[in-house]
This record gives C-alpha cells, sequence and structure tokens, in this order.
C-alpha cells in the first residue's frame, strides 16, 4: 500500500510544485523588469536634475561676465553670491547618483539661486517639458 501513496504524491503536490516554480518565475521577472524600469527612472531623473543645474550654471557665467565689466560697490554683494552659486554648482557630485546629500546640496543650489535672482530683480521661469529644458525671463 505505500508503494500506491508514492504513486499519487506528484499528483497530490502538484499544486505546490507549481506554485513554487510559478514564484520563481515571476521572481525573477520581477527582478529583470524592475532593473530596466529603474534605469529608465533614474536616467530621467538624473537628467532632470542635470538640465536644472546646467541652466543655472549658464545663468551665473552669463552674469559672472556682465558683472565683471562693471565692478561697482553695489555689486558687491551680488558677485559674493554669484561666486558662493557657481562654487556649489562646481562641487555638485554629477558622477556619484549614491550621494546621501543629493537633494539636501540641489535644495542648497535652488535657494542660492533665488537669492541671486532676488538681488539682480530678475523673474526667472525655469521649465522641464518633453521639448527640453529652459529658463526664461
Amino acid at each position: 500500500m505505500a508503494g500506491a501513496q508514492d504513486l499519487f504524491d506528484p499528483i497530490v503536490m502538484a499544486d505546490d510544485r507549481f506554485h513554487g516554480e510559478g514564484y520563481q518565475e515571476g521572481y525573477e521577472e520581477g527582478s529583470s523588469l524592475g532593473i530596466i524600469e529603474g534605469r529608465q527612472h533614474g536616467t530621467l531623473h538624473g537628467a532632470k536634475i542635470g538640465s536644472e543645474i546646467g541652466c543655472y550654471q549658464g545663468f551665473a557665467f552669463a552674469w559672472r561676465y556682465l558683472l565683471n565689466g562693471c565692478a561697482a560697490e553695489r555689486d558687491s554683494r551680488k558677485m559674493k553670491v554669484l561666486e558662493s552659486l557657481i562654487g556649489m554648482i562646481q562641487k555638485f557630485p554629477y558622477d556619484d547618483p549614491t550621494y546621501a546629500a543629493l537633494h539636501e546640496d540641489l535644495d542648497r543650489i535652488r535657494g542660492k539661486f533665488k537669492q541671486l535672482c532676488s538681488l539682480l530683480n530678475v523673474q526667472p521661469d525655469f521649465k522641464i517639458s518633453t521639448e527640453g529644458s529652459g529658463l526664461s525671463f
């Protein structure tokens, strides 16, 4: 009789076996798709941050060039804030996506940019869209 029970064991245990195999296949497929989706998400958000930082840098370089021509006493504060912004941008870790304080540093750069815009009396409008990004005034 023990031989008869062993004959039906594969049939009785099929549900558990198929559940385990299905779980393993789903896990492997999900891991693979998760890596692909994570890379796409990271690339998209990294490009947005890079575009934003690039606009700030171009803005700062243009204003440094404009303010160097007229180095008046009243422009010294503007130059200090401008040089501070440029320094922060140059120290930003572009090549380290695991940098722990990335968002904090980005927020500091945004704040310094807003401070500079206030001192220069310009109203920027930074937009990121599917057509590209831009900084308008």
